[in-house]
């Protein structure tokens, strides 16, 4: 069992819908934080919205996860203060909806080097350290995309269904040496990712209030799923529903599907 209390926990895309939140709820368990997002001033509101909890951030950083070298420069960061983590959450990410052959190649390039490359450069980088004190937890954060696809979604969830395997297979590979992995599969969530940009699908498609759930609860039952170290983590209940529907009654998906908007 993972135990978050008074851990070290390294946030990506710490200032978005997801990150805001998880900046809480660990600060409110004692924990000390590395945030890091894209915009420096964004990072400064976190921190001056969070300076009176439990916790403390403890550094932060501004740097783009979609290139290579900010991945670097986030580790270089760290190791230059002697911090490992003790959690490393993979949260930053980003959407694009459309057709595949609409969607510029550069946005769902830009969308596959920060939702599953930045992920897998970052865990490469910090795990050597995990395994050597032999602890550590991993938490990609995936998406219901990355269990069930969706029209209009082929890019991300390409994306989510590829940082689905990696959890998998990094899972067998740290196991032995106390390094747990994470995935979660949200659905749609109360977070500026529902305002993604979308390509050629005429008036914008709105996801039914219904299916949206509230981040807040979002995290807190990813933070359950994490000191349950659950390997997969459905942390809302359309997340739960489409889990079941893809296991148990692959026909209904279709049926499914059709509730998220497409453009026809």
């Amino acid at each position: 069992m993972t135990d978050v209390q008074n851990k070290l926990v390294l946030v990506t895309g710490a200032c978005g819908g997801f990150g805001e939140h998880m900046v809480k709820q660990f600060l409110d368990r004692n924990c000390r934080l590395i945030v890091t997002d894209i915009d420096e001033l964004q990072i400064a509101h976190l921190k001056e919205a969070n300076g009176s909890r439990d916790g403390e951030i403890t550094t932060s950083i501004a740097t783009d996860l979609s290139a290579s070298s900010g991945c670097t420069d986030l580790f270089k960061h760290c190791e230059a203060r002697e911090l490992v983590p003790d959690v490393l959450i993979n949260n930053a990410g980003i959407a694009v909806a459309g057709r595949h052959d609409r969607v510029p190649q550069d946005r769902w390039e830009t969308l596959l080097n920060l939702n599953l490359f930045a992920p897998m450069r970052l865990t490469s980088l910090f795990l050597p350290k995990m395994l050597e004190r032999e602890s550590g937890h991993i938490v990609n954060i995936s998406s219901l995309a990355g269990w069930v696809g969706a029209p209009n979604l082929s890019a991300y969830a390409a994306s989510k269904f590829g940082l689905r395997g990696f959890g998998e297979s990094l899972a067998a590979e740290t196991a032995k040496r106390n390094v747990q992995v994470s995935n979660v599969y949200p659905s749609f969530s109360r977070t500026p990712i529902l305002d993604s940009e979308q390509f050629g699908m005429g008036e914008r498609k709105v996801v039914p209030d219904n299916m949206i759930s509230d981040p807040a609860d979002v995290v807190a039952n990813i933070i359950k799923g994490m000191e349950r170290d659950r390997l997969h983590i459905f942390p809302d209940r359309i997340a739960l529903q489409g889990h079941y529907l893809k296991r148990f009654a692959p026909w209904a998906i279709p049926f499914f599907s059709r509730r998220i908007p497409t453009d026809g």
